[in-house]
């Protein structure tokens, strides 16, 4: 889970700012939000985050996604770090970006935190939390030879010395580590890798591209969508058979850049469903099914579906895994309710949510403009925030929480949209049709 996240000089966030997941005292759904014993703390499992287009909101989540980039380590020795700084002055620029993520992680409190520039990591620090302590298990400064590591990890491993040594200046010592096999720092790595999933508007059904049928996931997508009123009855599949050349590739990848010579093939890529299977590419096509007035079953192809029901294809999955109550999945969902009714949008959240408790360790944050799931009945105060810019293009992040005007007995959404809780555009357009269109 998320304990917080703070940045600095990455994208609209100039000044640091910092994103808590820590519940306040409010009592408001209170049996739904996760308690953690060893540390006396509640963490939330929900956040949603509004406020006016290129207000920052997505900035935030592309904050962690560039994080778990550089994690994954698939840079080049001398390949620039995709780090993107403020842009709107002539300081920031030349200014390195800060990253700091507190994660509980197994039931242990760590803070991994990394300042990078374009050419190089300049600082990388990772610290274990226990209730009473805090222990630096490594903090690597540039130009520093020795990343004063916690003395009983020499001792216990040998070759992190050599393993510091040959970590490249744009590469991060965690994922050097971890790739030459040495597992004390594994279970942060593996967080950002396996259990930090982020769902941008770009993102397609690739959640459910190693599912076959008669999965779990698969069952339950079955069962729900017939609910939601989407019209239709399943999903399947149609088997696609490629070309003998095409048979055995390389890499799933590789017949994805290859589709194009396919000439049986037509339609969005992200149609298809491939699968391994006894070391060949089983190569599937996802259709829907739609009851027809006798009752039999007429196939649609993916892209005769409405945007609202591809964006359910591209949701559901995602809700199915943090439905189950043993998942520790993050979810980071931009733009939640693109193409999706408000009524549908808050079943889908009220389905997570009634299913949390104190034991739960699944999290979801998401970005919206619904102003109708500005609910105390759905969120709590801390749960919602705003992203909001200033006249100089910088963002900064404020919890509802901190709003002195918010209370039990006001409607917050008429507060919000009154702008007293910013977060709202500042639109001029009458005035500058006004002056501008012809008498």
């Amino acid at each position: 889970m998320i304990i917080s996240l703070s940045l600095e000089n990455w994208m609209s966030f100039r000044n640091k700012v910092t994103f808590s997941m820590i519940a306040t005292r409010e009592r408001h759904h209170g049996e739904r939000v996760p308690k953690i014993k060893k540390y006396k703390t509640r963490v939330l499992p929900i956040a949603a985050i509004y406020g006016g287009n290129a207000s920052g909101k997505t900035n935030l989540f592309k904050a962690l996604k560039f994080a778990q980039r550089l994690v994954e380590g698939d840079l080049k020795p001398e390949e620039l770090i995709p780090v993107k700084p403020f842009q709107l002055d002539s300081i920031s620029p030349k200014k390195p970006s800060m990253f700091c993520f507190e994660l509980l992680i197994n039931g242990t409190i760590y803070e991994f935190s990394f300042v990078v520039n374009r050419t190089s990591i300049l600082e990388e620090k990772l610290v274990v939390i226990s209730s009473s302590s805090e222990k630096v298990l490594y903090h690597r400064r540039e130009g520093d030879l020795d990343p004063n590591f916690e003395k009983s990890l020499i001792s216990k491993n040998p070759p992190l010395k050599v393993v510091f040594n040959g970590t490249q200046d744009n590469q991060l010592f965690l994922t050097n580590s971890v790739t030459q096999k040495i597992k004390i720092f594994k279970p942060v790595y593996d967080w950002f890798i396996h259990t930090l999933k982020i769902v941008t508007p770009s993102t397609r059904y690739r959640h459910i591209e190693y599912h076959d049928e008669g999965s779990f996931l698969y069952t339950l997508l079955n069962n729900m969508l017939p609910q939601l009123d989407t019209g239709i009855a399943e999903l399947g599949y149609n088997e696609i058979d490629l070309p003998l050349r095409l048979q055995k590739p390389n890499s799933v990848k590789n017949i994805l850049k290859m589709f194009d010579d396919i000439e049986s093939v037509h339609g969005n890529i992200d149609d298809y469903v491939l699968t391994h299977k006894k070391g060949d590419i089983l190569t599937r096509r996802l259709v829907t099914f739609h009851e027809k007035e006798d009752g039999a079953k007429e196939q649609f192809q993916i892209n005769q579906e409405s945007d609202g029901t591809r964006r359910l294809l591209e949701l559901l999955p995602t809700m199915a895994e943090i439905f189950v109550p043993i998942s520790k999945k993050v979810y980071i969902i931009d733009e939640f309710d693109r193409s999706l009714h408000t009524h549908l949008s808050r079943s889908l959240l009220e389905a997570y949510l009634n299913q949390c408790s104190q034991e739960t360790r699944t999290q979801l944050l998401l970005n919206t403009h619904d102003v109708m799931l500005m609910d105390k009945k759905l969120f709590r105060y801390d749960e919602m925030w705003v992203a909001e810019r200033d006249s100089i293009g910088v963002s900064n992040l404020f919890s509802f929480n901190e709003y002195k005007d918010v209370r039990n007995d006001k409607d917050i959404r008429r507060s919000y949209l009154q702008g007293r809780m910013g977060g709202i555009p500042n639109i001029l357009l009458g005035e500058v049709l006004n002056k501008s269109l012809p008498e």
